[in-house]
């Protein structure tokens, strides 16, 4: 790849290279040996699966959008059973309310007429990995709740604020076709999602291995492979992983071009979005990007780590135009757009048409 070759970090060329390769590669076999401990329950699904390893690793939250029936809820029990992880699923209702999520307090005794004493029932929200079930369905007062929890790591309850056990990961699912007595997420919550990530439907050969496993006798729980203190390991090996000035550069110009009327952005642009990606899109591409770039042996970002991250960074941080909305144009398709417009370095022309990198 082109631009790969980014310098080395600066712990590396401080001579410190052969260890952070021994931290990478030992990084990799565990992520290896999770996909496929994850392969042997989930049917095919690779990317989705990568992506949220992704937001594991670079610690966001991550939004699953796909139609029913599709193993959402599978992947992520998958997922949390694989990482030895505290799991916990809400399923989300009109009627749930925030103290449903967050917890309360309540009032108690000892049952032979003691004194009371006021104390707080956490709620299935402390725990690291939690399953937003049909989030969407919820209220917005409750959609607040999370809110909080996801971008400050605690919740305020009681009159208090108690944080939450590190690490924290929100998966969240939506259905994109059954809108009826849905509450659509505000873009101030979307933001908060690192990575939207698209379930597709399986292949014919997917759907046939799908029908041998589930009409067996027994079904097939993953083992786990990585517990909480190797997840956070991780992630700081991610934030370890070099930037080169360019390759930063690069970023915040793709991010400009979402930005209509901006110097950046291409003419389509000022036709198709009404607002672009905020500088928390920017700071989650490139975190995606450096996590994308350790899975792939290396031990800094490259240009083809932040056109691969793009799409699932900023395609919910897009609010399209009417004439988007009304020609249906998806945000992917614009996307793709400003990947073939803006130059990869300031001075080289933009990807000819038809270029598939």
């Amino acid at each position: 790849m082109a631009d790969a070759a980014a310098a080395a970090t600066p712990e590396a060329r401080g001579g410190d290279l052969d260890a952070l390769r021994r931290e990478c590669e030992a990084f990799r076999a565990r992520v290896a040996r999770l996909r496929s401990e994850i392969g042997t329950v989930l049917v095919g699904q690779s990317r989705v699966v990568a992506e949220v390893l992704v937001a594991l690793f670079a610690n966001g939250h991550v939004l699953l959008e796909g139609p029913p029936g599709l193993g959402k809820t599978l992947l992520v029990r998958t997922i949390a059973d694989a990482l030895a992880l505290r799991f916990g699923r809400v399923q989300f209702t009109p009627d749930l309310m925030p103290a449903d999520l967050t917890g309360t307090t309540v009032i108690s005794d000892d049952g032979e007429g003691g004194s009371r004493r006021i104390e707080f029932r956490a709620g299935p929200i402390f725990t690291n990995l939690l399953l937003a079930d049909e989030i969407n369905r919820a209220a917005p007062r409750t959609q607040s709740a999370l809110l909080e929890a996801m971008a400050e790591r605690s919740v305020s309850a009681g009159g208090e604020t108690r944080a939450l056990t590190a690490p924290f990961l929100v998966l969240a699912t939506q259905n994109p076709i059954e809108q009826e007595g849905t509450f659509p997420l505000p873009e101030a919550q979307l933001d908060r999602f690192l990575l939207k990530v698209l379930v597709p439907n399986p292949t014919r050969e997917e759907l046939d291995e799908i029908v041998g496993r589930t009409t067996r006798a027994e079904s097939r729980r993953a083992s786990a492979c990585l517990d909480a203190a190797a997840i956070l390991d991780a992630q700081a090996l991610a934030r370890r992983v070099h930037l080169a000035p360019h390759i930063a550069d690069y970023a915040a110009r793709l991010v400009l071009a979402t930005h209509p009327g901006g110097p950046h952005a291409p003419k389509e642009i000022d036709r198709l979005v009404a607002v672009g990606a905020s500088p928390r899109g920017l700071i989650a591409l490139v975190s995606a990007a450096k996590v994308a770039a350790l899975l792939d042996g290396r031990y800094a970002v490259s240009g083809d780590d932040l056109r691969a991250m793009l799409r699932p960074a900023l395609r919910h941080r897009l609010v399209r135009s009417f004439e988007a909305e009304s020609s249906r144009r998806r945000e992917d398709e614009i996307l793709k757009q400003i990947i073939d417009s803006v130059p990869r370095e300031p001075d080289q022309p933009p990807i000819a048409e038809g270029d598939s990198r």
